[in-house]
């Protein structure tokens, strides 16, 4: 098997965190617009939180698109490999955002702006569908079984990484700019300024090389016609996308309360301004980044069920606590909520890219990793902030969502415990069947 080096390793981790980084900064300015400007902008009605709901409504059209996206990019991706699709997925992303700080409002064009801002939101969804399993895997192909789960933490990292850096962005505006101005144009700065993102991400990922796991399964196949990467997952690797599909859906449901669903709580129902949540997301982001490949490095000391099920069930008491300490107005109080609420999410993203790697051969690892986490993403994250602001407005409290994240925890203890570990497994072996009792 071939051996990448550590100055090569490095570089390939920092390219894939760096594109990694640069497109959830565009995915996550619109999440974050969302909640603040675009129910003004785009979705004006008489009720404040109908607009919030229609504007998250568009939020969650992004999600539909991502397993489509992981579907294509990962079929592609098994073919011809990890390097293309991440370039592919990163223009994507960038001229799709750009865009969106160019669309004119419904006070402009009327009902074509929605339209069209669902139509870029879907092209965002269908690009970072395909973002995940080409960043975390190039990485996990090229690194050893002893540290995986440390190396491919990195690449995740740049998921909190974009929204701290989206989040600081839409701070710095909304601070400098008074309210009128925000909504009117403000906004669409920090959309513009992903063209720039993304040619240094760009110019940073061509430099990297193709994962030579992959390079020496496709020289393995040679000419021999294979069934297609989507239809091998389906018929010899189902078990192991629904454990990749339960142990996400807490994760990602839960960041999404946290990250997103906080600012509509914060502004509309315990009275505070949006800045108060921004800056207590900012600051929560940054503790993130800095805890998620701690996370990863302890996965592969112990093993990735372990730490995985501790930011489970942590978060699953957590969150009983955290509307509480949201409620008390204090800045300081709901920014250590937020930050231990995303450690906690940490201990289930930091070893997550080395655990769903494991779980699949090489020919299928795109699409298996790929299907599984964006599959998830659609019944978990995308519509989270519309269930809890639902449940709000319903129950007029925060028990409700509370009971709702924990039932999503509850879920992802029950994949993760039917889940054998795979911490130590070779991906060079094509068929990795590491994840389910019972299975060979």
């Amino acid at each position: 098997m071939t051996t990448t080096s550590q100055g090569s390793l490095r570089k390939i981790i920092g390219a894939s965190m760096v594109g990694t980084t640069v497109e959830w900064y565009d995915f996550f300015l619109y999440t974050s617009a969302a909640t603040l400007v675009f129910n003004k902008v785009f979705f004006p009605t008489s009720d404040p939180l109908n607009g919030t709901l229609l504007s998250l409504g568009t939020y969650a059209l992004g999600f539909v698109a991502r397993p489509l996206g992981g579907l294509v990019f990962g079929h592609y991706g098994d073919k011809l490999g990890r390097k293309k699709l991440l370039v592919v997925s990163l223009l994507m992303m960038g001229i799709s955002t750009f865009l969106i700080g160019l669309l004119p409002g419904y006070a402009t064009i009327g009902v074509a702006a929605p339209i069209l801002l669902t139509v870029l939101r879907l092209v965002q969804g269908f690009a970072i569908g395909g973002e995940w399993g080409g960043a975390v895997l190039i990485v996990s192909e090229h690194g050893s079984p002893d540290r995986r789960g440390f190396w491919t933490s990195w690449p995740q990292a740049g998921v909190p990484a974009g929204n701290l850096l989206a989040t600081a962005v839409l701070a710095v505006l909304a601070a400098v700019q008074s309210e009128a101005a925000f909504v009117s144009w403000g906004w669409r700065i920090a959309f513009l300024l992903s063209a720039v993102l993304v040619l240094i991400g760009l110019w940073v990922r061509l430099t990297i090389s193709e994962s030579p796991i992959f390079l020496e399964a496709q020289a393995k196949a040679g000419d021999k016609p294979e069934q297609a990467p989507i239809v091998r997952v389906i018929r010899h690797n189902w078990r192991e996308v629904l454990v990749a599909m339960g142990a996400r859906v807490a994760e990602n449901g839960s960041y999404y309360i946290i990250t997103g669903f906080l600012l509509v709580y914060l502004t509309q129902d315990v009275g505070v301004s949006r800045s108060v949540g921004l800056n207590a997301v900012v600051i929560g982001s940054a503790v993130h980044l800095a805890v998620i490949p701690l996370w990863g490095a302890l996965s592969d000391r112990i093993g990735r069920r372990a730490v995985y099920l501790f930011g489970t069930i942590g978060l699953g008491v957590w969150v009983f606590l955290f509307f509480a300490m949201l409620d008390t107005r204090s800045f300081w109080l709901i920014t250590l909520a937020v930050s231990v609420g995303l450690v906690l999410h940490g201990a289930m993203y930091g070893p997550q890219a080395a655990f769903f790697s494991e779980l699949f051969g090489t020919r299928v690892r795109y699409s298996g990793a790929s299907i599984g986490y964006q599959l998830a993403s659609l019944g978990a994250g995308a519509v989270a902030p519309l269930i809890a602001t639902a449940l709000l407005k319903g129950t007029g409290s925060a028990f409700a969502v509370s009971i709702y994240v924990a039932a999503m925890c509850l879920i992802t203890v029950v994949a993760v415990a039917l889940a054998r570990e795979t911490r130590g497994t070779h991906l060079g072996q094509d068929d990795v069947r590491a994840s389910v009792p019972g299975v060979a």
